[in-house]
């Protein structure tokens, strides 16, 4: 049996089996119900895997029913599968995995609809990765959306997931919204809704339309991914959804929101923008900025373990845009490396943070000062590690590729940028760890901790299961294993200009010819990554030091920089209200101040 032919499968099987589970899950062990669950996506994470690697020459395209285009018109509806798209895919199948694991021993009782809404939710996802039609690219996004939705209030007898379900839901339908609506103005214009289609109808058309749809989509996907000032369900609901909920939303569903905007504009709008590169490059630049810089001092604020590795992935997202935003092929590699990378780290560490709930009956780091256990501690201290960039992690090998090509383009601050990003997320997880695990620092502190927060399911053991403690493990060393393979990056950068060739992509999907890509050449590497990686991991443990001993640092150094940042930092922590409706009033504004510099900047 070819590649091509197992295309439809990471779609199929898990929906067919969250049927089967819906059927017939009440009538068989809940054993039974966690073994369909993880066969399934295991199985998926497989074939994704092995999609990906049979793609790196040429991207497989398969037409549902055997319907290809007839002359230049296509009539079916197809999956374009190339390696960026079905790594994302296969990391979400290994993330499911992981949490369905996970779930077996976190809740005293596993309904039947907590893998259904898992299944649903990673068939989704696949399908989202691999379409090649706008109009499944919205489906997709609405079925994952809707599964999300359902896992978030899945303790629906409790107010907090049920309003934290409220915010995720109402926030994120209205990104849909956006979505369709650019959608719309697209299959106006063109009577398409393929994704190769569309661009060669559009040919590099420049107007208020092209423009206005641009800034729509964007939006849209910007609110998945919980892009600053779009960002706020996402603590609220990382606070009351259930732990193995958590990993699959911080570690694949918001990167989700950044692959749909690398890959509509690369295929879509990139023709029609190419006169406006450098506009371009600003505006998704400075939204990634605005959003690294933010969630990097939220999180640094947090004591609720869970608020505090949300406002981490605000922060790390903030990363992911703007490589994305640079618009080149290195940062397009690097970015992949990175999603990968930072998926499976802050996968690991929810695990954790769920194994102190589990066992101590808190996730919040005061309670919790000096009572982590041995295994715990050590996951949740390398954990930090990575996040700050400590090689071989695959967050190092990625922002690495991600720093260099923005010193090639003239953005050699961007690295400034990542390096505060990374002190700022990474001090506050090891700040966390060394309280927890030594019990240093005060047993009191003005850190945020959260007006919700998740209800514990279980009674405490006497130890960790192995179902809980070796998933966690499992996650860190594949992102361990992940910087260590030698020729990854090139590989990626190769994909990535594949991914960036809007004639390309066109000319294969809808005239079937292979278009000749450049080579990548090997990552010429001036030595700078491994000292300014380890200056990074040095200030990140000196930030979690100051702030586990600030009482040591002399009075004068402390109110100056309460002077500086006490009152902005106070001022968004009261932002984070709760209220849906100061949500979308923000929204709003995000996204008519992103429409309105759109339309500034590329007319």
């Amino acid at each position: 049996m070819t590649a091509s032919a197992w295309t439809p499968a990471p779609v199929a099987l898990p929906l067919l089996a969250a049927a089967a589970v819906a059927l017939f899950g009440h009538k068989v062990p809940r054993f039974v119900r966690t073994v369909i669950a993880f066969a399934t996506s295991a199985f998926t994470a497989i074939v994704t895997a092995g999609l990906a690697w049979a793609s790196l020459g040429d991207p497989i395209v398969y037409w549902f029913g055997d319907w290809a285009p007839r002359g230049q018109i296509p009539l079916g509806v197809c999956f374009v599968v190339d390696p960026i798209g079905a790594g994302l895919a296969a990391l979400a199948s290994v993330l499911v995995t992981a949490a369905v694991t996970f779930a077996d021993r976190y809740f005293d009782d596993v309904q039947a609809v907590f893998h259904v809404l898992m299944l649903a939710f990673l068939g989704a996802i696949a399908g989202f990765c691999l379409t090649g039609d706008l109009f499944n690219l919205f489906v997709f996004f609405e079925l994952m959306s809707a599964a999300a939705f359902a896992l978030c209030g899945y303790k629906s007898r409790e107010p907090g997931p049920l309003q934290g379900a409220i915010n995720f839901g109402v926030t994120n339908t209205i990104g849909g919204f956006l979505v369709l609506d650019g959608l719309t103005l697209l299959y106006g214009r063109t009577g398409a809704l393929n994704l190769a289609q569309i661009a060669r109808t559009l040919g590099g058309a420049h107007d208020g339309l092209v423009i206005a749809a641009f800034a729509l989509i964007t939006c849209g996907f910007f609110v998945k991914a919980a892009v600053v000032p779009l960002h706020f369900w996402l603590p609220d609901a990382h606070a009351v959804a259930p732990t193995p909920v958590s990993v699959v939303f911080s570690g694949v569903m918001v990167e989700c929101g950044v692959y749909a905007v690398a890959r509509l504009y690369a295929t879509v709008f990139a023709p029609s923008f190419a006169g406006f590169v450098p506009h371009a490059r600003g505006l998704i630049i400075g939204a990634g900025v605005i959003t690294a810089l933010v969630g990097g001092v939220m999180c640094l604020a947090q004591r609720h373990l869970k608020r505090l590795l949300a406002f981490s992935t605000v922060a790390h997202v903030g990363v992911m845009v703007s490589g994305i935003g640079l618009l080149d092929a290195r940062a397009f590699g690097g970015v992949a490396t990175y999603v990968l990378g930072h998926g499976l780290v802050k996968s690991s560490l929810f695990l954790t943070a769920g194994m102190y709930l589990h066992r101590l009956r808190s996730v919040d780091e005061l309670e919790l000062r000096g009572r982590g256990g041995a295994l715990p501690g050590a996951l949740f201290l390398a954990g930090g590690l990575a996040l700050a960039g400590a090689p071989p992690f695959g967050t190092f090998g990625g922002e690495s590729e991600i720093e260099a090509a923005a010193d090639s383009l003239g953005y050699g601050w961007l690295g400034i940028v990542f390096t505060i990003a990374a002190i700022l997320t990474a001090g506050a997880v090891l700040r966390a760890a060394m309280r927890i695990s030594f019990g240093w620092g005060p047993s009191d502190g003005e850190e945020d901790r959260g007006e919700r927060s998740e209800e514990t399911e279980t009674r405490p053991g006497p130890g960790l299961p192995l179902a809980m403690w070796v998933p966690a493990a499992v996650l860190l060393a594949l992102a361990f294993v992940l910087g260590t393979l030698t020729g990854l990056d090139r590989a990626l950068r190769e994909s990535a200009l594949r991914f960036q060739d809007s004639s390309a992509y066109a000319a294969r999907v809808l005239d079937g010819v292979v278009s000749a890509v450049p080579s990548a050449e090997p990552s010429a590497d001036d030595g700078s990554s491994l000292p300014r990686s380890l200056l990074v991991v040095v200030l990140s443990c000196a930030t979690a030091f100051a702030a586990l001993f600030r009482e040591r640092i002399p009075a004068g150094v402390r109110k100056l920089a309460v002077a500086l940042l006490g009152g902005a930092l106070r001022r968004l922590r009261a932002l984070q209200s709760g209220h849906v409706g100061d949500y979308v009033t923000w929204l709003v504004l995000g996204v008519a101040c992103f429409g309105a510099l759109s339309a500034l900047l590329l007319r």
